[in-house]
């Protein structure tokens, strides 16, 4: 199917959704694609990846980019030449990306019990706030954690971070669909903005930062 959906969060910024449907021949024949994009399409043993992987081409031409314009720094990194940020992710049948004139972080996460077996790998401070017993409550909570760190990892995307010891989520409502993280690492602290919602049995996570 084409985009799923769009989302305008202020002037600056926006998120495209795709809901991946097509074939991998499908995607293929809507895409141009540089050398070094098409060796790495190549090199990938899943189609399923290579799928979400050519539905991330079809969102930044959506924003009037090509994939000529999209750059990988030394840590994997994206980023265009100009001033936009982008943020880019995928999961099982979606990929999501972010672009604004805002540092911005992105991820999608599917809702799943197998979290709460990896949770205390991911959490610490904010096992203070969560409450296990809450079964379906606890598995939206974990996963909305876990996206924030993973969004504020791809913002600094710096060796070492610890998503247990290094990023704090502060406690939040489901419903209100907005929260706020802390980074502590080395001598820095930074602090994000994390907004959040539920697509499908999907979360979306999103951070900025402050």
């Amino acid at each position: 199917m084409p985009l799923f959906q769009t989302i305008q969060f202020n002037e600056t910024t926006k998120i495209l959704i795709w809901k991946i449907t097509e074939s991998f021949d499908e995607l293929y024949s809507q895409v141009s694609l540089k050398e070094k994009t098409q060796r790495r399409l190549d090199g990938m043993k899943s189609e399923m990846h290579q799928r979400a992987f050519l539905s991330v081409r079809m969102l930044i031409q959506e924003m009037g980019f090509t994939d000529k314009d999209l750059h990988y720094d030394e840590f994997g990194k994206p980023y265009f030449d100009c001033h936009n940020y982008i943020s880019i992710t995928h999961s099982h049948n979606f990929a999501a990306i972010i672009i604004s004139e805002e540092t911005v972080g992105i991820d999608m996460e599917l809702q799943r019990e197998k979290i709460i077996r990896i949770a205390d790998k991911f959490t610490d401070y904010e096992c203070d706030y969560l409450k296990p017993d809450e079964v379906e409550e606890y598995i939206k909570k974990l996963t909305v954690i876990w996206g924030a760190k993973e969004a504020i990892f791809k913002i600094r995307n710096e060796k070492g971070i610890s998503f247990k010891d290094h990023i704090r989520v502060n406690d939040f409502s489901l419903n209100k669909k907005q929260t706020s993280a802390s980074l502590y690492f080395d001598d820095l602290i930074k602090d994000f903005e994390v907004h959040y919602l539920e697509i499908e049995n999907f979360t979306l996570v999103y951070a900025f930062e402050k």
